[in-house]
């Protein structure tokens, strides 16, 4: 039986990858529950696309302050030095390659790193692009935060996305809730299993020829 951890501990997980010093945007859903695990002795600043630098992990109950929300209009915090501005300036961050790292959902993510996240393309299906096609271009380095399997059964990690593209190639590494994977030019390289999953059993829940990370980084 494959080993899962939960959203709180995977997105630990993330926080823990982050570098110190890095302008971070976390997408919309899961991905904002990294900011309550980012070490409280590190300077890491957040970026929400609707207009602050410097944002804060949730509030704690009772402290809300309703004019301060995230792009997913979920109350958050500032922190001292925060920085308010037009949603036009937080697109020009996005844009201009000024963000390390941006974490985002996924629908689905094909093994050269192309990424769908923002419409299934079914119909009737309510499409919700955002800015994850300008934070998936601009950021140097893109984390996914998913489930390994969608609620089908299916696997969100494929040999090529079905569904319409948020960018080409600009995944870099892909956190589920069985095993870290990064993207290489050899297909997705297992970083980290968790609990006890095996690259077998990863890869007959995959369908792909997943590589293990350790053996490729020798290999170079």
């Amino acid at each position: 039986m494959t080993t899962r951890i939960s959203r709180n501990e995977l997105a630990a997980r993330i926080a823990a990858d982050i570098p110190e010093g890095s302008f971070v945007n976390l997408g919309i859903g899961a991905p904002t529950l990294v900011a309550n695990f980012l070490p409280a002795d590190e300077e890491i600043i957040l970026h929400t696309e609707n207009g602050l630098l410097g944002m804060g992990p949730a509030p704690e109950p009772g402290r809300i302050d309703p004019d301060l929300i995230n792009a997913g209009k979920q109350p958050v915090t500032a922190l001292a030095g925060a920085a308010y501005f037009h949603h036009a300036d937080s697109f020009a961050m996005m844009r201009g390659g000024h963000l390390d790292v941006c974490v985002l959902g996924a629908f689905q993510v094909s093994q050269t790193g192309d990424l769908a996240n923002w419409s299934t393309g079914a119909p009737g299906a309510i499409p919700a692009v955002g800015g994850a096609m300008d934070l998936a271009i601009g950021a140097k380095d893109v984390y996914v935060m998913t489930d390994l399997l969608a609620k089908d059964g299916s696997s969100k990690l494929v040999a090529a996305c079905a569904y319409p593209l948020t960018g080409v190639g600009c995944v870099s590494r892909v956190y589920t809730d069985h095993a870290v994977f990064d993207v290489t030019p050899a297909g997705f390289a297992v970083r980290e299993a968790f609990g006890d999953n095996t690259i077998e059993e990863l890869r007959a829940l995959t369908g792909l020829e997943l590589v293990d990370a350790a053996t490729s980084v020798e290999g170079n």
